[in-house]
């Protein structure tokens, strides 16, 4: 078979074609026959993004098909342009509502490729859905969905402020988007309740970073309340923390994507922040991802590259 012929055959998977035919009744050689098998796993490969998602738990009087538009919506507000790096991206998304407890991710040790999200809302509030999910994906993005991903001290917290910021990233384009597009017809009211709930957010962040001292000098802040800062959680440091990566992912839009390059070494968040940074620069160029975000929280942390 001539290179071009492999070529055109190539291009109709990515259109959608289906051949009939067997690899070895096609008249390719081994050589050519890996090389299409591997092009038709790349070009099928599920990616966060397009991972079907599913409903389960108590979602009371809510249409769950309501709830499913919210939920894939923001995952749209979140991931849209995004590149997806990772190696470790699941093959589905379940979104489990439960009536009470804290959003979470459920770490399930039965072997699956299912990312399990919990969220606990009110009747039909979709900003508190959509700013819950958008934290929670926050999570799987970074690689924390698989059974051994347990969160630990000292830089779970740094995570949490990573994937806050991540969910109200996702919120601002949400309320952009449901405003011009909504997805219930003539809701587009609505979009301005979902940007008033994320700034209300970011006003309470605004709050605790000014009194902490956190927008005078970040490394002195690190340095003074580092104790507390490496809490685990979303604790009052690491919400404003949050507002400090939004920035960054506002003005260096690549940056979002070394997210994917996180927990990827043995340890995860369990090792010291010097060490952290380091490993997740070392993944970030494992992945060809940006290492802009790494990089600037070591610079704002007081943490030059190379510390022990």
């Amino acid at each position: 078979m001539r290179r071009r012929d492999f070529t055109v055959m190539v291009a109709g998977l990515a259109l959608g074609t289906t051949f009939a035919a067997p690899l070895r009744l096609i008249g390719l050689n081994g050589s050519q026959a890996t090389m299409l098998k591997r092009a038709s796993l790349t070009l099928t490969r599920t990616t966060l993004l397009t991972a079907p998602i599913e409903l389960a738990g108590d979602w009371g009087h809510m249409l769950p098909r309501a709830a499913e538009q919210v939920v894939e919506r923001m995952r749209h507000a979140c991931l849209d342009g995004v590149r997806l790096l990772s190696d470790r991206q699941p093959a589905r998304l379940r979104v489990d509502e439960h009536t009470s407890g804290q959003p979470a991710i459920w770490l399930h040790p039965d072997g699956s490729s299912m990312a399990w999200i919990i969220v606990d809302i009110g009747e039909r509030d979709w900003s508190k859905l959509a700013y819950q999910f958008g934290h929670e994906l926050g999570h799987v993005f970074a690689n924390s969905w698989q059974a051994d991903a347990k969160p630990a001290p000292p830089c779970q917290w740094l995570e949490e402020a990573i994937v806050e910021a991540f969910s109200l990233r996702g919120l601002g384009h949400l309320a952009k988007g449901w405003k011009q597009n909504p997805p219930f017809a003539g809701d587009n009211a609505f979009g301005d309740a979902i940007a008033e709930y994320r700034q209300n957010i970011i006003k309470s962040y605004e709050a605790l970073a000014d009194t902490q001292g956190l927008t005078r000098d970040p490394a002195a802040w690190f340095a003074g309340h580092r104790s507390e800062v490496e809490i685990p959680g979303l604790n009052p440091f690491a919400q404003a923390m949050s507002l400090t990566i939004l920035t960054e992912y506002e003005q260096v839009p690549g940056s979002i994507e070394a997210i994917a390059a996180l927990n990827r070494w043995p340890g995860r968040s369990g090792i010291p922040v010097a060490k952290y940074l380091e490993r997740w620069k070392d993944s970030c160029a494992e992945l060809h991802a940006s290492p802009h975000l790494p990089v600037r929280l070591g610079e704002l942390l007081g943490i030059p590259p190379g510390t022990k």
